[in-house]
């Protein structure tokens, strides 16, 4: 923790990754409260999936569940949204001030080559 202020509480985490059959490592740091925001998202997310799966267990009509569906993915869109703002304001912003920005563009760029279909 730093100071008594949740909004300078900072969190970092090593992250791995693999290019070119080569690991690579470097430390993400996102605050507490960031953090926070993601994970409540997911967890609501996590619920309406739950939701979904009990309407389909009772035969719900299926345009209802395609319906619920539909906000689910809206959902993931938009937590997918602001985990790659919150990557290039802070990851590749960071890269680019210590003379990585290539590997950090490649990186990015493998995700999105798995994200976006």
């Amino acid at each position: 923790m730093i100071g008594s202020d949740p909004q300078l509480e900072q969190h970092n985490h090593q992250a791995e990754h693999v290019h070119n059959g080569k690991a690579q490592g470097h430390s993400h740091v996102h605050s507490e409260e960031s953090l926070r925001r993601i994970v409540n998202r997911l967890s609501r997310i996590e619920g309406h999936i739950r939701g979904v799966k009990r309407m389909v267990a009772e035969s719900d009509p299926c345009p209802d569940v395609l319906v619920q569906i539909a906000a689910i993915r809206g959902a993931l869109d938009r937590v997918a949204r602001i985990i790659l703002d919150e990557h290039l304001s802070e990851c590749v912003a960071r890269a680019a001030k210590e003379g990585n920005i290539e590997g950090e563009i490649e990186q990015l760029k493998s995700a999105l080559d798995r994200f976006i279909p």
